[in-house]
Order: C-alpha cells, then structure tokens, then sequence
C-alpha cells in the first residue's frame, strides 16, 4: 500500500503526515461514511454541534455534511491536511477546519453535542508493543486528550469513537468517573469488525465499568508499592554495602 510508513512511530510524527497529505487526495479508515450511517444516525441530531478531531483527508466529514450535517468543526494537527482540506469544502461555509492538537482544545467548555474521533487514537497508540500494558506516555497522552473532550462537550453531550479497539482493551482507558461519563459499544464491518463507543456526558457508568475503573485503580497502587518497596530495598542493600 502506497503512503504506508517505515515503521509505526512514524505515525505519532506530523512530518510523515504533512508529507503523506500533499499527495494523498483521500483515505477513510475503518470504512466510510455508508458502513457507519445507521449507527451515526441513531446517536446524531442534524442540528447537533459536531467537533471531529483528527479529520485527516477523510471524506467522513464532507459526507456527513452532505446527508445534513451542517454544523461540523474539524481539526487536525497538520497543517498541510488543514489547508487542503479548507479548500476542497470552501463550498461549505458551516464547516470550519482548524490545526490544532487534540490534547488543547481551543474551544470553552461544554461546546458541542457531539464529538468524534475516528482512528485518530488508534494511531496515537499504533507504536505500542502490546495491547494489554499501554506506556506511561501513551497513557498520559490519552487522558489528556479524553479530559479535554469531556471538557468540550455539553450535558447529555455524546463522545463517538470508533476504533479497532475491542472493549476489553478500551474501555480500559474510557472507564474514569472523572470524565464524567457513560460507556456504550458496538460493532460494524463485514469480514473486518470495528467497534463504535459511545459516552454520553453526565450519565453514571455502569457498575461493570465502574468496577472495572475500580480494579485498575487497586491493580497501579499495588504496583506503585511494589516498585517503591524494591527501591527501598536497593537503597538498604547499597546503605550496607561496607566500602
């Protein structure tokens, strides 16, 4: 496949992307906007607010725009993808495209009904060795992100999120009371399965995401406290080492 980079990380950096995008007209990934419409449409009102982080060259947008969705802000953090993709919809005067990182937001609190990212954090996660232990950096990444998506969306706002990611590993990350938030999935694909979150603000989790948050939490306290009695215990052992 053409455009595909050397290795993975290259996909957390903003050159390959501002060099994928100058000659890339469009790519969708976990399928297009038909795949998805019949979920979209049960959780979207045509009249919604719509932020969608991490536009990419992806025709999402503009289709949805198309079936009546007028009311659309994306935003990317390439330059090169803003600029290309402001010129192709500068037909559409409701939607606006703006670089920006998804971790600072530039838009007060509770602005949109919905909010949507589409592999867009599949990619930040990309580079991980494994699914079960995300890095800390990732992790930190993440929540930022997620604080400041919560942050941006009104009451009774929906966060959609669409992803490779099966629920056992991602709802390992949506799962924070602190978000403000309930969790909700499904899936879609023929022969491939993606899944579609959604988290609507201002309804409680549900007790099984809520325990789960639970035992996360007690799981990175006991390791917390093992690797800080190890530390100790290397600290006593050099204290008796008689030099």
């Amino acid at each position: 496949m053409e455009n595909l980079p050397d290795k993975n990380s290259q996909y957390n950096d903003v050159i390959y992307w501002d060099e994928r995008y100058k000659t890339e007209q469009s790519y969708d990934w976990l399928g297009s906007f038909s795949k998805l419409q019949h979920l979209l449409e049960k959780v979207i009102k045509k009249d919604n607010s719509i932020l969608m982080l991490g536009c990419g060259n992806s025709s999402l947008s503009g289709d949805m725009y198309d079936a009546g969705y007028r009311n659309i802000t994306n935003i990317d953090y390439s330059s090169v993808c803003i600029e290309t993709m402001s010129a192709r919809y500068s037909s559409c005067p409701s939607m606006t495209w703006h670089k920006m990182d998804v971790r600072e937001l530039s838009f007060c609190d509770a602005s949109f009904d919905v909010i949507i990212e589409k592999a867009t954090l599949d990619a930040i996660m990309v580079d991980e060795k494994t699914p079960w232990e995300v890095s800390k950096e990732t992790a930190d990444f993440i929540h930022q992100a997620l604080t400041e998506i919560s942050r941006c969306l009104k009451p009774g706002g929906r966060f959609i999120s669409i992803t490779f990611a099966q629920p056992f590993f991602r709802k390992r990350l949506y799962a924070r009371a602190q978000y403000g938030w309930s969790i909700q999935h499904s899936s879609y694909g023929d022969g491939f399965e993606y899944f579609f979150y959604v988290m609507t603000k201002g309804e409680s989790m549900k007790p099984e995401d809520a325990a789960l948050e639970k035992s996360l939490t007690e799981d990175s306290s006991a390791t917390q406290s093992v690797t800080a009695t190890q530390n100790e215990g290397k600290e006593d052992f050099l204290s008796n080492i008689d030099l």
